[in-house]
């Protein structure tokens, strides 16, 4: 007889991505030797980055908006004297130019300039979309990609190292914000280009790279996998956890806001997030508070208990 697969389990788990796979291939392969049909993730990275992959399971996927939104911080690695299309080293180079009149102060006054910038030029070859298309679509196929920018925030630069002409760096940085496009600025500024040569995700908040399992060791043994996921509940650890009574549990399930002063031993204050378990301490919520009229009270995000 056919053993059955592992049940598809609710909850988190924190990756370790190879370089070569993309994103998506790390999650097809946790798909088909683990059995787990629901999966996502919180926030993806390039083929070439390694780092902390946060992987979402089951009930966990609803926890996306969530997770994908705290600060990230990446070890990384640029190369002087050239541009590529993509702009890190696996692109096409496009063009080259000197770099050795360059001093080691001009490339670190140029790296920490990138706490200066506050918007930048997303990638030509990437996901993000051009009327419901990728912009790595439209590269494939030939197309004009169009130049499209963001806003993103760096919140700390350190350089680990400066040996033209390669430059070694930390940046903890926004959601969303491309550590090939700093590259491609700096190397702008500096007038010879760059392109990045590696990266590593050392931390997407509130999860680092020490947490991390390595894809190999999670797809080797199916029996020990479940072990590995963090539970939904403990999913948001940066998150205030409050158990409710079999009433409130009710109302919460019937989309009714909870007042604020229910809880006295959580002060909340406006826009102030928490997980609402219920009696039995299973997760039922993500909840959020609001002012109504003139008082503060807990609304639902999102329901997390099963239907």
């Amino acid at each position: 007889m056919k053993r059955p697969g592992p049940a598809q389990l609710d909850g988190l788990l924190v990756l370790h991505k190879p370089a070569g796979p993309t994103s998506t291939d790390c999650l097809n392969s946790i798909k088909r030797a683990l059995g787990q049909k629901k999966i996502g993730h919180a926030g993806t990275l390039d083929p070439m980055a390694t780092g902390v992959l946060v992987v979402l399971l089951g009930q966990g996927t609803k926890l996306a908006p969530y997770l994908s939104e705290g600060r990230k911080t990446y070890r990384g690695e640029l190369l002087l004297g050239q541009t590529t299309d993509t702009y890190d080293i696996q692109g096409q180079i496009l063009s080259e130019a000197p770099w050795e009149h360059l001093s080691a102060d001009d490339i670190r006054a140029a790296v920490l300039g990138w706490q200066d910038e506050t918007r930048q030029e997303v990638p030509p070859v990437s996901a993000a979309k051009h009327q419901g298309r990728p912009l790595y679509a439209l590269h494939r196929a030939g197309w004009e990609v169009p130049v499209k920018t963001r806003d993103m925030t760096i919140f700390g630069v350190e350089i680990l190292s400066v040996h033209p002409p390669r430059v070694s760096f930390r940046v903890i940085c926004s959601a969303g914000t491309y550590i090939r496009s700093l590259a491609h600025s700096l190397g702008r500024r500096l007038g010879c280009g760059a392109a990045l040569s590696e990266l590593e995700r050392e931390a997407s908040h509130p999860f680092t790279l020490d947490q991390a399992h390595g894809l190999e060791t999670v797809l080797s043994d199916p029996e020990r996998f479940a072990s590995l996921v963090q539970p939904l509940a403990q999913s948001l650890p940066h998150w205030p956890r409050l158990r409710l009574t079999g009433q409130q549990a009710g109302l919460v399930r019937n989309g009714a806001w909870l007042p604020a002063s229910l809880f006295p031993a959580h002060p909340a204050e406006a826009d102030s997030r928490a997980m609402f378990l219920a009696p039995d301490g299973a997760p039922l919520a993500l909840a959020e508070v609001k002012k109504r009229g003139q008082d503060l009270c807990w609304s639902i995000l999102r329901g997390l208990w099963q239907a």
